[in-house]
C-alpha cells in the first residue's frame, strides 16, 4: 500500500507542481522570469513529476504525513530550503545578482511546495 500511495501521491504532486508553476511563473510573474526560448514542456513536466515524487517519498515512505496542515507546513520548510539552495546554485556563476528576483523565486518556491505538500498529504490520508 505504501508503494501505491507513493506513486499516486507523486503523480498528483507533479501535476499540481506543473499547474502552479504555469500559474505563478508563466502567468502572474512572467515579467520577473523572462525566457529566451520556449520551454521543452516534456522536460518541464518530468521535472515537476520527479519533484512531486520527492515530496511524496518524504510524506509516504519516511514521514507518513496525512494531514493537509502538516503537509502545508512541511512543504513550506522543504520549499524554502530547496528554493534558497537552487537560487544560490543558479546565481553562483552570474556577474550580477538580481536580489529581488532571487527573493521572489524563494517565496514562490515556498508557496508552491507548501501547496504541493498539502495536496500530497491530503491524497496520502485518503489512500490510508
Amino acid at each position: 500500500m505504501r508503494t501505491k500511495s507513493f506513486i499516486i501521491c507523486g503523480i498528483v504532486g507533479g501535476i499540481v507542481d506543473f499547474l502552479l508553476g504555469w500559474l505563478f511563473y508563466g502567468m502572474l510573474f512572467h515579467d520577473f522570469f523572462p525566457m529566451d526560448a520556449p520551454p521543452n514542456y516534456l522536460l518541464l513536466f518530468l521535472g515537476c513529476l520527479f519533484f512531486g515524487l520527492l515530496i511524496s517519498y518524504i510524506f509516504t515512505m519516511i514521514g507518513n504525513i496525512v494531514s493537509p496542515m502538516a503537509g502545508l507546513m512541511t512543504g513550506a520548510v522543504i520549499g524554502i530550503l530547496y528554493g534558497t539552495s537552487i537560487n544560490f546554485f543558479m546565481n553562483a556563476f552570474e556577474t550580477t545578482i538580481n536580489y529581488e528576483t532571487f527573493a521572489l523565486d524563494v517565496v514562490l518556491s515556498t508557496v508552491i511546495t507548501a501547496i504541493i505538500g498539502a495536496v500530497v498529504a491530503m491524497v496520502n490520508g485518503k489512500l490510508k
